[in-house]
């Protein structure tokens, strides 16, 4: 690669940067909307965490769709895209609140959903095409560290935009999350304007030459073991993560006393650990063998989650979960690289069925709150225990699955 056009690619990737902020940002809302509309629709915690599963159920409807549609227009079209359909589910909060309906929101979470898949399947692998050969991981990583940027500030601003005063009238409640998604309708139509105005390369081609290099002979993406268990990974960290997230505040409202407000800062800890531990994994990656980084901080959150469980609340069980952001930080863009390595052209098809593997985190986190609803809040992260299990497995065994039967 020439030095000119590692120069261009460093500034798409700086570009990309933006991307992963705003699907940060709009991801973890959903865990100030939880608890706000399960107060406001007395839900239970199962039905309370529909909002996941619809916005998570967006990847496994949508991805492989949006995949094809990334292989047809390009990288840079699809993020385009991406920003305008997440901007039209933004704006359909606005009726939605008018409608005081419960379903309503659940649809319009899942168009924006829809949108945040586009801006996925497209990003992940534009940055991995453009990174530096064996510099993969370390650079998603590095650059999914706004992603955790915009997770960290997302908690205490959605609270103090969404959370109303006790006293407020249940159409008061439902109408604070208008302005908000307006705003951010808004800022995602400047951001499809800006990417259209600015150049970025073709990564396209990039898949093309390194398919030709590889010369294995395969012609389906899923004759790839490697990619197949890394889509399965990807499955049980989105779950996870997604899970412990939604569920801490009400697990520091129940084992350490903290109201919603002051549970949604201690949240920003927990995504702000995430942001925390990828600027220093990008780094540590150049290093240490990402698969091996990998099965350390699978292990770490196997270790927490089981402390957290066994204290049985208060300070340990509090900051035991809290930790696991900091932990979580590297898995997805490790995974993401390692299930992608060397598959050339068929890249862009793989990163749909990867995406697809997104909808753990619409399916993990029910069935963690069907656990909490019946066995108990804390016995219940049991669930993302196994979750890490499986990680653990990837990093040390399925990333090499096609080596191993080469």
């Amino acid at each position: 690669m020439s030095a000119q056009s590692q120069q261009n690619n460093n500034f798409a990737l700086s570009v990309l940067t933006t991307l992963f902020f705003m699907m940060g940002f709009i991801t973890c809302m959903n865990d100030i909307l939880i608890p706000h509309l399960k107060e406001i629709f007395k839900l239970s915690y199962t039905q309370a965490m529909l909002v996941q599963f619809c916005f998570f159920t967006a990847y496994a409807v949508m991805s492989i769709p949006m995949g094809k549609l990334v292989e047809k227009v390009g990288y840079k079209n699809g993020v385009m895209g991406g920003f305008l359909i997440a901007a039209v589910g933004c704006l359909l909060f606005y009726p939605a609140a008018g409608s005081h309906s419960y379903p309503i929101f659940l649809g319009a979470l899942f168009i924006l959903a829809s949108g945040i898949v586009l801006l996925q399947v497209a990003g992940n692998p534009y940055v991995t095409l453009l990174a530096k050969p064996g510099k993969e991981s370390a650079t998603l990583t590095l650059i999914q560290a706004f992603n955790s940027l915009a997770t960290m500030i997302a908690p205490p601003l959605g609270a103090m935009l969404i959370f109303v005063d006790a006293t407020a009238s249940e159409a008061e409640r439902i109408s604070s999350v208008q302005i908000p998604y307006l705003g951010l309708a808004g800022f995602l139509i400047l951001l499809a304007v800006v990417v259209k105005m600015i150049h970025l390369p073709d990564a396209r081609k990039i898949a093309e030459e390194e398919t030709e290099h590889n010369h294995d002979g395969k012609t389906s993406v899923w004759q790839y073991k490697h990619m197949v268990l890394g889509a399965a990974a990807i499955f049980c960290y989105v779950g996870a993560e997604v899970a412990i997230g939604s569920l801490m505040i009400n697990v520091l409202e129940v084992a350490a006393g903290l109201n919603h407000t002051t549970g949604a800062f201690y949240l920003s800890v927990y995504w702000g650990g995430a942001m925390v531990g990828r600027f220093i994994g990008s780094a540590m990656m150049n290093k240490i063998a990402p698969n091996k980084y990998l099965a350390f901080n699978a292990v770490a959150t196997i270790t927490l989650t089981i402390v957290a469980i066994l204290a049985g609340g208060g300070f340990i069980t509090m900051w035991s979960l809290l930790l696991i952001g900091f932990f979580n930080s590297i898995m997805f863009p490790t995974i993401f690289s390692l299930a992608t390595k060397g598959l050339g052209k068929f890249t862009g098809a793989a990163s749909g069925i990867i995406c697809t593997a997104i909808v753990g985190g619409a399916i993990v986190p029910v069935v963690q709150g069907f656990f909490a609803d019946h066995i108990g809040l804390l016995v219940s992260f049991f669930v993302p225990t196994l979750c890490y299990l499986y990680i653990l497995f990837f990093a040390t065994k399925g990333y090499k699955a096609d080596e191993q039967t080469a």
